[in-house]
């Protein structure tokens, strides 16, 4: 497939089971979904109910035990590690609840590794570094490192390092879990603003609530599946989410100094 394109991406009889001693733990239980390009999906659920597994297995850091992943009709677990591992550091980004910014670097230097690993040459990678840097609001802080910077900023770097390849698949695991509601909530909005503008599908787990009512598509997972949320759920509080074109590209561009 053109790793390049938009993807489509199908769980078919996806199971994931795990092994304690004696015991099978069932986590992922024979799951079916569609993503279709340029979804905002929200995954909600109790504690412990596999959420990162799914997401784990989404963005291929982890395999099914039975059942097959197709990203525009391809399963890629049938790639080998090398030929996996280039796949998704090209299409699949990563944001965290804990950033994972390395602390003695950059935050310029910490968003062009990914651009750098994929074997870029070090001046387009940092390029491309500077140029995701200032579309999230951050500038003017370049050659700040992760401890100079406020919770929501190093949030936003990481944001950038996980777009910084221009992913078409943007996962992101509780990415606002240690933030205040005000910058969780700035956070979530430029995650739709990154969908409207780059035209990147948006998987995000978290336990907000409120936050996920703003994505167009909510998804709950009991028993081992996703079963899409009652639709009066799903819709976005009236004003949250105008349509593309309607909004300046404003939380991609304006300064983030309000993130605390």
């Amino acid at each position: 497939m053109n790793e390049r394109e938009p993807v489509r991406v199908e769980f078919r009889d996806v199971s994931r089971v795990f092994h304690k001693g004696r015991d099978e733990i069932a986590v992922l239980k024979n799951m079916n979904l569609v993503i279709e390009p340029g979804d905002v999906v929200s995954v909600v659920g109790a504690s412990g109910v596999g959420k990162s597994t799914f997401l784990h297995i989404l963005g291929t850091l982890d395999r099914p035990t039975s059942g097959s992943v197709l990203f525009n009709g391809e399963d890629v677990f049938a790639r080998d590690h090398k030929r996996l591992a280039r796949f998704r550091n090209a299409t699949i980004g990563f944001v965290f609840q804990f950033h994972h910014l390395l602390p003695g670097f950059s935050a310029i230097e910490n968003v062009q590794l990914p651009a750098v690993i994929s074997g870029m040459d070090l001046a387009g990678a940092r390029r491309r570094a500077r140029d995701m840097l200032e579309a999230v609001g951050l500038g003017g802080r370049l050659e700040h490192q992760p401890g100079e910077l406020s919770g929501g900023e190093q949030q936003r770097v990481a944001i950038a390092r996980a777009m910084v390849m221009h992913p078409r698949l943007l996962l992101a695991d509780e990415p606002t879990g240690n933030l205040d509601a005000d910058t969780g909530e700035s956070i979530h909005e430029l995650f739709l603003e990154l969908n409207r503008i780059e035209g990147v599908t948006l998987v995000i787990v978290t336990h907000n609530l409120e936050l996920a009512r703003k994505t167009p598509r909510r998804l709950r997972m009991i028993g081992g599946r996703l079963i899409d949320a009652r639709s009066s759920d799903v819709q976005p509080p009236r004003g949250s989410a105008p349509p593309a074109g309607e909004r300046a590209a404003g939380l991609l561009s304006s300064s983030s100094s309000g993130d605390q």
